[in-house]
């Protein structure tokens, strides 16, 4: 699971506008009253048993750390400029392995002191939205851009939201774009062999004796030529007040993707080619190799029910597919209970099934005659639970100041994330909404 679970709280609140008796004056709320500022934190580990980077075995060791800023500045009356900016620092066992070599004792079970055992992303959005007078329609427009060691990427897109029937129903539409490039990093023994001139006469080979299959020779390896990933999305929603207490949400998104879409620093071990080791760690046979193009379609739906004045009832359902083979269900449920005017406690609970990739196969389980092949368990067939328990902290009036900023909201939350291939998960979310003072 390299994806890692951030967690991010933004408000912006529409208003109506009021009319006057004289029909000649009309009275129009600002979208956003004063400059909001949220600060968000979040604690990520793991741990397991089938590392990508080492073929499906190998412990997967990862903690991330990620700070977030997010300011929301009024530009007037109707338009809001939204600053999102944050950084990923992680560090992973599994990931060193892509070099374990710098050990004397190279294995798929220690943790390598690598360069790429550690890494820091770093990310900024901007986004810029205007609400009509009658606050009944809204578009936005955002840029983004992110780097890290061996990846980049900038984005950009907009969308449209209509509200009608007094605000009971919301229709949205959004488009967005990321093009992404690699810097390709590649495991060490596959590199050395290549830069080398296809042998074993350099590198790492100077310095470590080969056991197993002496003659090694993954002849089928070559570096990546294309460098590009690019995605591009469309999303359309719709929700609608049902009465009082029901409200019901729909999406749907379908989803691009074309060019490097496979990571070129995971492993593959075939089942017809004999098996060569430097001390314990075994040698790749060849990295994973993936179609240039995937498409994706998610569906999902929300419901809220206001059960009473203590609890609201939050579900949500998702469908997802795509071309390579994988389908998915996802299910949550979430139930606050209100404990006073500001405190709300909020137990909550996540189910994820998975049918995995039509490419995927367990260590040494492909064929050197297949022409895509991964080991990677993001892409297997598995079930997980999410666990978690949150309290948040709620003041409209923002009696409590930091400097010049109200304290507006705080929120902590805990989850414990659990998946049938053995991956164990631990998440830790902090977030605080500040508002300025007039």
């Amino acid at each position: 699971m390299k994806n890692y679970l951030i967690a991010l709280f933004s408000c912006l609140s529409f208003s109506l506008f009021a009319q006057e008796k004289d029909s000649t004056l009309v009275f129009k709320k600002r979208v956003l009253e004063a400059v909001e500022v949220d600060f968000l934190m979040s604690y990520y580990n793991q741990d397991g048993i089938h590392s990508a980077v080492s073929g499906g075995k190998g412990m997967e060791e990862l903690t991330d750390i990620t700070p977030t800023i997010v300011v929301a500045i009024p530009m007037n009356d109707d338009d809001v400029l939204t600053v999102d900016a944050g950084i990923s620092a992680y560090s992973s066992a599994s990931s060193g392995n892509i070099n374990p070599f710098d050990s004397a004792t190279p294995s798929p079970w220690q943790a390598s002191s690598g360069a790429s055992a550690q890494d820091v992303l770093s990310t900024i959005s901007l986004t810029y939205s205007h609400s009509s007078d009658d606050r009944n329609t809204i578009w936005n427009a955002h840029f983004s851009g992110s780097v890290e060691y061996d990846y980049s990427s900038i984005g950009f897109g907009g969308g449209l939201t209509k509200l009608f029937n007094d605000k009971n129903t919301e229709v949205g539409i959004s488009a967005n774009v990321y093009l992404d490039t690699w810097s390709p990093i590649y495991p060490k023994e596959l590199q050395d062999f290549v830069d080398y001139g296809n042998s074993t006469n350099g590198g790492i080979f100077n310095y470590y004796t080969i056991t197993g299959n002496t003659d090694y020779n993954p002849s089928g390896f070559s570096f990546h030529e294309n460098k590009n990933r690019n995605s591009y999305a469309v999303s359309l929603s719709f929700s609608q007040v049902l009465n009082k207490k029901m409200q019901l949400s729909v999406f749907v998104d379908f989803l691009q993707q074309q060019g490097l879409l496979s990571t070129p620093y995971q492993r593959i071990y075939f089942a017809d080619v004999a098996d060569s080791f430097i001390n314990e760690f075994q040698l790749a046979d060849d990295i994973e190799q993936l179609p240039d193009t995937r498409f994706k379609i998610p569906v999902g739906a929300r419901f809220n029910y206001y059960l009473n004045e203590k609890f609201v009832l939050r579900t949500y359902y998702r469908f997802y597919s795509d071309d390579w083979g994988i389908s998915s269900h996802t299910a949550s449920i979430e139930l606050p209970y209100k404990i006073t005017d500001r405190f709300t406690v909020f137990p909550m609970y996540r189910y994820y099934t998975q049918v995995e990739s039509k490419y995927f196969a367990p260590y040494e389980a492909h064929l050197s005659t297949e022409e895509f092949y991964t080991s990677d368990y993001d892409l297997s067939t598995f079930d997980a639970h999410q666990y978690g328990l949150g309290v948040s902290y709620t003041d409209i009036f923002t009696g409590a100041h930091v400097w010049k900023f109200g304290i507006k909201n705080v929120d902590l939350r805990y989850n414990h994330y659990s998946r049938s291939d053995g991956l164990e998960a631990n998440i830790v979310s902090f977030g605080m909404k500040f508002v300025l003072d007039k």
